[in-house]
């Protein structure tokens, strides 16, 4: 606990507002992506309401560490919990009473289950013609992939991600995170904002959003299509290096630490040279525009990585900030929490938590300077909102002890 003493801490206030209040979003989806998108519109104001299933939940409150659902605490923080089994008889009149007043509804069943269940868009926009439906899915609604299981892992291999991911002589490297799946979560939440701004400002209706796992995360690769349809090369893995500019490794100190350094414009790799005593290199062939410093990479990384593996972590790091060269230590999680820049802009906050007192949370960002978003209320137990939100919608409290015995709910 003193650990926490040195970090920033906020309470909850469920009554604060953002710039989405007033914004309801009916979030059905599981795991990680839905619960990333809907994680940032919570943040700034709106209403998310989990929709899970009852008696189990989101299969993101499995995942825990040192038993605490922590996934969980974090991405579902400023939402509200209402269980529901999806598969008895009475479940989906109960989601399209909400629908009427919601704004967005997000599901990620695979495509058609939607459908199945009597749910499908043409369904839920004749209850409300405004409703904005964001479908997640592996690989889209449509295409020959399309009935395929969508797990992150999948096309973090298919995309291309895993092949330039890794070293050159080890197989290729998965991320060790959602990585697809939080890369579609902050798109998806960028489609919503589209998609609303199209109805209240341009008097359009709702629509649909066909968010695939696939598409994000093989965008942010960069043009390895358009480049291999040029050169009729793949590029290889390089590890720690890079295809477009060089140096830029991660290099030992003498101590054991790490140190990533990035020369990535013509200027910064002057300035390193000149800081490690290799004036000469500016002007050589070999070394003297990132063209060739790419093509000699392997010597330009060794003649740097020496330099480095003679000196401590900070005294290296001291000379770079002096110099302004652009490195950055390699932190892990207990270096965070240390750290004075994390400390001062309160980028890691402490929250109250039910079964730790407090616990770290990233803070809410992007930063706004007159509408910032707000913690409004822990991540919830199973069902915790489920009598509150459909006395909301109208459902009397005799008709919920109803749906109880009938095991709707």
């Amino acid at each position: 606990m003193l650990l926490f003493m040195s970090i920033a801490r906020s309470k909850f206030d469920v009554n604060a507002v953002g710039p989405l209040s007033g914004v309801r979003v009916l979030d059905l989806t599981r795991l990680v992506a839905g619960n990333m998108m809907t994680l940032q519109l919570a943040d700034m104001g709106a209403d998310v309401i989990k929709i899970e299933p009852a008696g189990k939940g989101d299969p993101l409150r499995a995942w825990t560490e040192g038993g605490i659902a922590a996934f969980w605490k974090v991405y579902c923080r400023n939402k509200r919990s209402l269980a529901l089994n999806f598969r008895a008889d009475g479940a989906a009149d109960i989601i399209l009473k909400l629908v009427q007043s919601a704004d967005v509804l997000v599901e990620n069943f695979r495509p058609g289950r939607m459908e199945a269940m009597g749910l499908g868009p043409e369904v839920l926009q004749v209850k409300n013609p405004n409703l904005i439906i964001a479908r997640i899915s592996g690989f889209g609604q449509t295409g020959p992939y399309k009935g395929r299981p969508g797990f992150g892992s999948l096309v973090e291999a298919l995309s291309g991600f895993a092949s330039r991911n890794g070293f050159p002589d080890r197989p290729p490297l998965l991320p060790p995170l959602a990585l697809a799946d939080m890369i579609a979560g902050l798109q998806g939440a960028f489609s919503i904002m589209v998609a609303l701004r199209e109805v209240e400002l341009n008097g359009g209706s709702g629509q649909v959003i066909d968010l695939s796992l696939l598409e994000p995360i093989l965008a942010t690769l960069g043009p390895e299509a358009y480049t291999y349809e040029i050169t009729g090369e793949v590029k290889s893995r390089v590890g720690n290096r890079s295809n477009t500019s060089a140096p830029r490794d991660v290099y030992v100190t003498r101590d054991g630490g790490s140190i990533a350094v990035s020369a990535s414009m013509q200027a910064m790799a002057e300035r390193l040279f000149k800081v490690i005593g290799r004036e000469d290199m500016i002007n050589n062939p070999k070394f003297c525009s990132n063209t060739e410093r790419v093509k000699n990479r392997d010597e330009v990384n060794d003649i740097v990585a020496q330099w480095v593996a003679a000196r401590d972590r900070e005294h290296v790091l001291a000379i770079f900030n002096e110099a302004g060269v652009t490195g950055a230590p390699v932190y892990d999680a207990s270096d965070l929490l240390d750290d004075p820049h994390i400390r001062a802009r309160e980028v890691l906050i402490a929250l109250p938590d039910d079964e730790t007192g407090m616990a770290q949370h990233h803070n809410i960002h992007p930063r706004l300077s007159q509408t910032p978003g707000k913690f409004r209320r822990a991540a919830p137990s199973l069902g915790e909102h489920t009598d509150e939100i459909l006395q909301a919608a109208g459902i009397k409290k005799n008709e919920i002890s109803s749906l109880r015995e009938r095991g709707v709910l």
